[in-house]
């Protein structure tokens, strides 16, 4: 399996058990009753199958591009590539017809 789709299905999987622990809180502590929803009408477990599945595809996405955005190498002082130090406009006078 190429290293990049290791990687996403790595992290991913990450956000699901966030996820997964997200919604089980919620549950145990029933907030806004959502456990006695759950438990009490039809289609309840469909609902929390559900609520689970977005959870794992924010906090996935949240998870990826966390660590994608860790993976950025320090700036070196070495005299890399860089802009350096960018000049600021100076403002121009305009005259203004009234």
């Amino acid at each position: 399996m190429p290293a990049h789709i290791a990687f996403l299905l790595r992290h991913a999987f990450v956000g699901f058990l966030i996820a997964a622990g997200f919604a089980a809180v919620l549950l145990v502590a029933d907030f806004g009753g959502l456990r006695h929803l759950v438990l009490i009408t039809d289609g309840g477990f469909v609902a929390l199958a559900a609520f689970v599945v977005f959870c794992t595809i924010t906090f996935g996405s949240v998870q990826i591009g966390v660590r994608i955005m860790m993976m950025a190498e320090r700036p070196s002082d070495d005299g890399g590539r860089g802009l350096g130090q960018v000049a600021l406009a100076e403002p121009v006078p305009v005259r203004v017809d009234r």
